[in-house]
């Protein structure tokens, strides 16, 4: 699907200038849209899910506190609890640090308190933040390292209480293979979480980004846009005015009633190039979309032809076909197309007799052709023009799939040829 992107009051017009920071405060409120409400209040709070986190761990770690069979343990229980609470606080600044000691912690909770019900609880929290922050390999590396002293301790130096031990059931070796297991799979799933956390902050980042950068692509596209408008006011009205000036100059003795009518046009070309500059330039301010027409439409074109007769082109202008669609898009191509063109030959040809512009509206093959061509002499140093004139009238061309060949003619002259298909123009 085609946008008005570079045409008349049909266009979208981009951010002007294009809003940066405002681009990226609406992707962050789209993010926090799909979070939820508790998500969205915990993101906005981390150091209260911090607070969570800690009551989470020592909810785990309370089972041992409401049985009755290990009050000797309870004290040095506790403090590792505690200290182990206290360590998860900083979880979020530093993860690797506080996974190095909370595994330290956990080799001392299960040798001085065997009986404990949470072992490994502490590493959950800390595996889950080293996930979020550190790419997926290393997280699941560090998974596996921590649960190796548990899972060795586990295995060759736990020896489990008479009071877990149930008759006819396991023995001691298989719970301890079982508990091992369980113990780096707890792990390997606190890092899949966290893991998962990092990948859908890192699909909001890129949206975010995305936002900047289609902000800016519209920022460029804007000021090109901007550009490209200002070079058709500002070549077209100067060179006329230049023109009539100088005519102006040539007859104001011989005929001052003509050198009067020419310093009018003179005047009124003037006033027009700042009207138009004017509504070019406020589409920077004013982002109402009320009036996005920076440039006259296509019923102007009888005016654009009779300003350059009066410059002192000798112009025949022929139309043929039905009358052109009513589209403002496509009027103000046509419309660029032959004021570029005049402009050129206005300014760099001489000893022109003739000047030819032709618009034909084909209905049967679906092609609408401008066609406009001189007689005279003109130079084809590059370094006179700066070659925008030809680029923005190719772009114009372009949004109804068309073309623009411009050169030397056959004959002498220049010409240029525009080929549009307005069946395939902005939707």
């Amino acid at each position: 699907m085609r946008t008005y992107d570079q045409a008349g009051d049909a266009e979208r017009t981009a951010a002007s200038p294009a809003d940066l920071r405002s681009a990226e405060r609406r992707a962050a409120e789209f993010a926090a849209r799909r979070r939820g409400v508790v998500r969205r209040y915990f993101h906005a709070h981390p150091r209260i899910m911090d607070v969570v986190v800690v009551l989470a761990y020592l909810v785990a770690g309370s089972g041992i506190f409401f049985s009755g069979n290990f009050k000797d343990d309870l004290g040095a229980h506790t403090v590792l609890v505690l200290a182990s609470a206290t360590v998860l606080m900083f979880r979020r600044d530093n993860p690797l640090t506080v996974l190095a000691i909370l595994s330290v912690f956990e080799i001392l909770n299960v040798a001085v308190v065997p009986n404990t019900g949470n072992v490994g609880a502490s590493l959950w929290f800390a595996l889950y933040a080293v996930a979020v922050r550190y790419r997926a390999v290393v997280s699941f590396a560090l998974a596996v390292v921590a649960a190796v002293p548990l899972v060795l301790y586990m295995l060759f130096l736990f020896e489990y209480p008479a009071a877990y031990m149930v008759e006819g059931g396991p023995s001691a070796e298989v719970n301890s293979i079982i508990s091992s297991i369980v113990m780096l799979f707890s792990n390997i799933i606190a890092v899949g979480i966290g893991a998962s956390v990092r990948r859908s902050r890192a699909h909001e980042d890129e949206l975010r980004q995305w936002a900047v950068r289609n902000s800016q692509l519209a920022s460029v596209a804007e000021r090109n846009r901007i550009a490209r408008e200002m070079h058709d006011v500002v070549a077209h009205s100067l060179t006329v005015m230049v023109a009539l000036s100088d005519g102006a100059a040539v007859v104001v003795k011989r005929d001052p009633a003509q050198a009067g009518e020419v310093l009018g046009q003179l005047s009124h070309t003037g006033r027009t190039a700042l009207a138009d500059m004017r509504r070019v330039l406020g589409v920077l301010r004013d982002d109402s979309g009320s009036n996005r027409s920076p440039q006259p439409d296509h019923t102007d074109m009888g005016a654009l032809i009779e300003g350059f007769r009066q410059a002192g082109l000798p112009i025949t202008f022929t139309q043929s076909g039905p009358p052109t669609p009513e589209d403002p898009a496509l009027a103000l191509t046509v419309y660029r197309i032959v004021q570029e063109s005049l402009t050129n030959v206005l300014r760099y040809g001489t000893a022109v007799s003739r000047v030819r512009v032709t618009v034909d509206n084909n209905l049967v093959r679906g092609e609408l052709s401008v066609h406009i061509s001189d007689d005279g002499r003109g130079t084809m140093n590059t370094s006179v023009g700066t070659g925008r004139g030809i680029v923005g009238m190719r772009e114009r061309a372009g949004i109804f799939a068309g073309t623009v060949d411009a050169g030397p003619a056959s004959h002498g002259g220049w010409s240029v040829k525009a080929l549009l298909h307005p069946a395939e123009g902005p939707e």
